[in-house]
């Protein structure tokens, strides 16, 4: 048997990541036992068990198969490597409904080079969902079996369907912005974490716009959404795999109305 490629060795590591942390989370879904803490005292940001546990399952992965890649995660901070490739991971994207019972939080991994994602993974482990994009690959596999991925056809700004985190995150001035857009489309619904950016992935919906994001909220899904065909910047147009402000949309045209909402509301 051939030697796997190098591509191939990474989305193997990435997938085994995945694997690691739906063994480390699911035993804690909806348990009681989940040793919740709030990361910042102003706000309630929890961390539990789960999330420390994945965290720390995808990296004993990495520090067996990748042991030159540098990693980034959510809950440990960043590890140096020399290899040039780095790991950007949250164990749970969407904490609060992880610790509420809700099945839309998520893995989030991905694969950055200096220039930003090249690969990414959004898993859901409770539904038993996977939405990979980059390297030519753009799937879900879940329960139904697999499909592509693939972004909606084009809509029209009035038709479009948003989803957000908002109001629980942003300024005053965010709000603005994306009030702008939520007062233009069709339908908004509220509170999906990364499971919003599968959705868009997966033909479901047709715009996200987040504020307050860090690179690993937002690192996979670009590389998701991308693959899939869809649209992903800050609120300026410009690169947002470090955080930030985000619009992901289903086409280039319903991200440059988007942002011109946007632009008009911030600025008045």
């Amino acid at each position: 048997m051939a030697d796997p490629s190098p591509v191939d060795e990474l989305v193997a590591t990435a997938h085994a990541m995945a694997d690691a942390a739906r063994a480390a989370i699911l035993p804690h879904f909806r348990g009681r036992a989940l040793g919740t803490i709030s990361k910042d005292t102003d706000r309630y940001d929890p961390v539990t068990v789960a999330d420390r546990a994945a965290e720390a399952a995808m990296r004993a992965v990495l520090a067996e198969h990748r042991p030159d890649d540098a990693i980034l995660g959510e809950e440990e901070g960043a590890t140096e490597g020399t290899s040039g490739l780095t790991w950007v991971i949250d164990p749970i994207d969407g904490t609060r409904g992880f610790v509420s019972g809700t099945p839309t939080w998520g893995v989030l991994i991905a694969l950055n080079d200096a220039t930003g994602p090249l690969y990414g993974i959004i898993d859901q482990p409770y539904i038993g969902e996977r939405f990979e994009g980059g390297f030519g690959r753009a799937r879900l596999v879940g329960p139904m079996g697999e499909a592509p991925l693939r972004v909606a056809p084009s809509a029209d700004l009035t038709q479009a369907t948003l989803f957000t985190t908002f109001p629980e995150v942003g300024s005053d001035e965010d709000r603005l912005g994306f009030e702008a857009v939520r007062d233009a489309v069709q339908l908004v619904r509220y509170g999906c974490d990364c499971y919003a950016y599968a959705l868009l992935a997966a033909g479901q919906i047709d715009l996200v716009i987040e504020a307050g994001l860090n690179s690993y909220d937002i690192a996979a899904p670009i590389a998701v959404i991308e693959a899939a065909g869809g649209v992903v910047t800050d609120w300026e147009g410009g690169p947002v795999h470090n955080g930030g402000r985000a619009i992901a949309a289903a086409s280039a045209e319903l991200h440059g109305a988007a942002m011109a909402l946007v632009h008009g509301a911030i600025r008045g």
